[in-house]
């Protein structure tokens, strides 16, 4: 498995990232974490290290450098963070380490529009999303253009979510599920409720990631 602390040249900054590549990667999920995270986060890192165990490969990268964090509403910039996402996905797909892999997303919190709307930038080279408490309602206007398989995942106490989410489930036309996983609040921090996320989206991955049907076991 390759571990490599990266950096990811784009149009305007250079962007840190975390990069892992189990050795029979059956693809890479790009994480784009929600507004006032960052690569460092505990609970994409938690995730991420559970897929990489399934041979799923992972980037962790900060949307913003550190100055622009220091400005607080470069956080909820969706727009930014779009532009961020897009253009580092375009590197990832250049990057010799793993341009042959299909790409994914995961996006947690308002991390979920940001996917969302790339992954309707990409069209079908984004092979599956899944969101986390995410905000798909942020990327209303553009869901119906998302091909990408989409997995949406709510905790059953995050009442207000759940509804966002269900609004966002009827625009998607894609293939598409919605999974509320009982007794877990927003940020999923209930004991064994996080590593539920973990496993629905291994389960997603595998079944619309994988280059060869032959490879998912």
């Amino acid at each position: 498995m390759k571990k490599l602390e990266i950096d990811i040249p784009l149009s305007s900054v250079t962007l840190k990232g975390d990069l892992v590549i189990p050795e029979k990667a059956i693809g890479i999920v790009v994480f784009s974490h929600g507004s006032g995270s960052s690569r460092l986060s505990t609970r994409n890192r938690m995730v991420a290290e559970l897929l990489q165990k399934q041979n799923i490969g992972t980037l962790l990268f900060d949307l913003l450098t550190l100055q622009e964090d220091e400005i607080h509403e470069n956080r909820f910039n969706i727009d930014l963070l779009v532009s961020r996402l897009i253009e580092a996905t375009e590197w990832l797909m250049q990057y010799k380490e793993v341009k042959s892999l299909p790409i994914g997303y995961f996006g947690a919190s308002t991390g979920a529009a940001s996917a969302l709307r790339a992954a309707a930038y990409f069209g079908n080279l984004i092979k599956a999303v899944v969101s986390r408490g995410g905000r798909p309602d942020l990327a209303f206007g553009v869901l119906h253009q998302v091909s990408s398989p989409t997995l949406l995942i709510v905790g059953g106490k995050d009442v207000t979510v759940i509804e966002m989410n269900k609004i966002a489930y009827d625009e998607l036309e894609s293939i598409k599920e919605m999974k509320i996983i009982p007794g877990a609040t927003h940020l999923f921090e209930e004991p064994g409720k996080l590593i539920e996320v973990a496993n629905l989206a291994v389960v997603w991955y595998k079944k619309h990631l994988a280059k060869n049907k032959e490879l998912v076991p």
